[in-house]
Formats: structure tokens, sequence, C-alpha cells
């Protein structure tokens, strides 16, 4: 592994531990059984027939997702050997040379579509992100991902925010209590919803989030010492008002429908988070290619 290779690593190793890395796994195992046996390599190409392959960038992207290569080549059981030409998270141009592998014809032809369909996918989402980011520069709120994301690739996409250069909310259900209308309505009030879930969890009880859709809402979640407070749709008037209503001391997000051209207002009112599902379920996939030659 070369030191190019090692400091790639270095996030992605630290997010993709215990569960997330169970589920990565799998995703890739999943992805290479879709494709089966690639029979026309097969019938074209023998064991000791060698090629290099190179990904190059074809736009302008932000990179995410290159210690995939090496695990995905493992995967499919091949020897081979690569250089990484760019780190993760490094900005792009078009004709960048990101990467080159060297291995079994064969083997580098059946990976290359699921190496790509993760480089991608994940460098769109980091792509995406890192202009999100930018769009709040000069202000104290920070961008945060959502659970809007593809089923199976969760925790990838989440790892991409991360590499885009924002925050993860909570990557499952369990992580943090998020108490919405449904369950509002259901314990018949936020303060009653509050103490079904203190009384049900207890001293282990996860920290607490209530959407808030009024002022009003927010006085009552904030009356409850909650820990953060979601303005949830609100317009920039009505957000500006319920966060003065906040102490120091609780949280506060504002989500739904936040765009490109309108997360740069939130940022000047202020709140703690702002999370965007597009960033995760919009985002463009990143133009990248891998050329594929027979070593002479």
């Amino acid at each position: 592994m070369s030191a190019t290779d090692s400091a790639s690593s270095s996030l992605f190793d630290t997010f993709f531990q215990a569960e997330a890395k169970l589920f990565l796994l799998a995703g890739i195992r999943i992805a290479l059984s879709e494709d089966g046996k690639d029979l026309t390599s097969l019938g074209i190409f023998t064991d000791k027939d060698l090629a290099t392959a190179h990904i190059v960038a074809k736009d302008h992207a932000v990179i995410a997702g290159l210690p995939l290569i090496a695990l995905i080549m493992e995967f499919a059981g091949c020897e081979h050997q690569q250089v990484l030409n760019v780190d993760e998270g490094d900005r792009v141009s078009p004709g960048a040379l990101i990467a080159a592998i060297q291995g079994p014809a064969t083997h580098l032809l059946r990976t290359e579509r699921v190496i790509l369909n993760y480089l991608c996918h994940l460098s769109g989402v980091a792509t995406l992100t890192a202009k999100y980011v930018e769009a709040l520069k000069g202000s104290r709120t920070t961008l945060l991902d959502t659970r809007k994301t593809l089923p199976g690739l969760r925790y990838p996409e989440k790892y991409a925010v991360l590499v885009g250069g924002a925050k993860n909310h909570r990557l499952n259900l369990a992580e943090m209590l998020m108490v919405k209308d449904n369950h509002i309505d259901r314990a018949g009030g936020i303060k009653p919803a509050v103490e079904k879930l203190r009384a049900a969890y207890g001293t282990d009880c996860p920290p607490i989030e209530v959407e808030c859709r009024t002022v009003d809402e927010v006085e009552q979640a904030v009356a409850c010492r909650i820990n953060r407070v979601m303005f949830d749709n609100m317009d920039l008037a009505t957000m500006r008002e319920a966060l003065a209503r906040v102490p120091k001391g609780i949280e506060t997000e504002a989500s739904g429908n936040v765009t490109l051209e309108t997360i740069g207002e939130i940022g000047k009112i202020g709140p703690d988070f702002v999370s965007v599902g597009r960033i995760t379920h919009s985002a463009p996939v990143a133009d990248l290619s891998m050329k594929i030659s027979s070593l002479a």
C-alpha cells in the first residue's frame, strides 16, 4: 500500500467499523453477485492475460470511495496492484488520473462496473455535499444529512457526506429519538410524547429531538428540556422567531425543502444545524470512467 493509499483509508477505516463495515461488505457481495459470471470475458481472455485499468475523471468532482477499489478486488478473488493518484476528498478536474490498477484482465473486467458504480455515486454525493457546505461558509450552521438514502447504501452514502465536508445525522432509528407529528398525535401532545419516551427508556434514553411546525410547538418542546428542536418546513421569518425562543443548551436544526438557493439564508439566521436530504437522494453521479488496456 502506498502512502497515498494510507491517507485515503484513514477516514474510511474510522467510519467503517462494526455494523457499518458489515453492511458495506454485504453490499459489495450483493453487487458482485448481481453481475454473476462475466462469460464474455472468460470466453476471450485466459487467466494469464494481464491488464491495466485507469480510472479517469471526466468532470469536476470531489472523490470519495477510493478504498473500495481494493475491497471489491479482494472480494472478486483478484491479486492486484494499485496506485492512487489522489486522496479521498480531493477535488479533481476533467482528465485527472485517479487510480491505476493492474491484475488479471478477467477480474478487472468483472469488477469494472461495480467499482465505477460505487465511486461515481459516492463521489457524486461528496461533490454535491461540498457545494452545500460552501453555501454555508461564514455561518455558524453545520450541514447534516438525513435517512433519505438508497436502500442498502445508507453507510456508504453517509460516509461520502463526511468526505464532502458535512456531518451525519442519525445513522439509524436508535441513535436519536425523533418525535414527529404521528408520535405527537398518538401521545396527545409534545409533552406526553416526551414523557412516554423518558419513562420507556429511563437513564438509557437516547437524545430526543422534536419536529416543530409552529412557534407554539417550539415553545412546548423547549419546556420539555429536550436535546434538539427541529424547525420543520418553516419559512425564514417563522424560523427566525422560533430560534429566538430556544435557550442555550438546546440544539436547533432547520429541515425541509432546503436547496442550494435557500441554504445560505438559513445559515444567516443561524440554527446549529440544517439537514438536507438532497445531498444523498438527489446527488448526480460523478462522471468517472475506467479504461482497460492489456499489458504488453
